[in-house]
């Protein structure tokens, strides 16, 4: 089978044309990946700066307590039922457990 020439010097028009589906798997990859854990750190921030005296949180480690105190990087828990006082990092807090009235 003789080959043609027409078909030995088929090339991409343009050399982005090449990277193209390599630019489409990193745009996938930053819209399912990157920006949603990049909302969820903001969220996590803004949650963690709004820690105040009296709210109910949960630790990373499942501890759950009321805040008495807060410092600029510590917080200190008070822990049901012996009223025991503990000293996490602010950074430890996972979340604040709403009001039972509310949800």
């Amino acid at each position: 089978m003789p080959s043609s020439p027409a078909l030995l010097q088929q090339q991409p028009s343009s050399s982005l044309l090449l990277f193209a589906p390599y630019i489409l798997i990193a745009l996938v990859f930053y819209f399912l990946l990157f920006m949603p854990m990049q909302k969820q750190k903001k969220k996590q921030a803004e949650m963690l700066a709004g820690i105040k005296a009296g709210d109910s949180v949960v630790t990373t480690g499942g501890i759950v307590g009321t805040v008495t105190t807060v410092d600029s990087d510590t917080i200190v828990l008070r822990v049901k039922p012996d009223n025991l006082k503990l000293q996490f990092a602010r950074s430890a807090v996972n979340s604040i457990v709403p009001p039972e009235g509310t949800k």
